[in-house]
């Protein structure tokens, strides 16, 4: 049963590994002066801040950002359907189900990206 585990956990250590790796090189190769003030500030682009951070964004960021989860999602979950649908029985029971179930999740993205298209949230003027 830990053998059908191995290769994840081995991801996992060399996963663990390497972040470590990095944060260990990083702090004894890289450099530890301060830098000083000028260094020290919030920007490093050559220009004094201007502002605050605080500013009010507009909601079509948002909503972009909502469909582009939507999207991202729906990629996560579309490949391991596709690999477990291939070894279905065709025109079984168990293969009409799993192409509704994609077919729903499908058409709520297709929801999704109506309901920005419509706000207008991809015209960009």
């Amino acid at each position: 049963m830990l053998a059908t585990y191995l290769p994840v956990l081995l991801i996992l250590l060399m996963t663990i590994t390497f972040a470590t790796a990095n944060l260990v090189i990083t702090r004894l190769l890289g450099p530890s002066r301060a830098g000083g003030s000028v260094k020290s500030m919030t920007y490093e682009s050559g220009m004094n801040p201007v502002g605050t951070a605080r500013k009010r964004f507009n909601v079509r960021f948002y909503l972009i950002a909502v469909v582009f989860l939507v999207f991202d999602v729906e990629i996560i979950f579309l490949y391991p359907w596709a690999t477990t649908f291939a070894n279905l029985e065709p025109g079984s029971q168990d293969s009409a189900i799993w192409l509704g179930r994609i077919m729903f999740f499908l058409a709520t993205t297709v929801v999704a990206y109506l309901y920005g298209w419509r706000k207008g949230v991809f015209k960009f003027d």
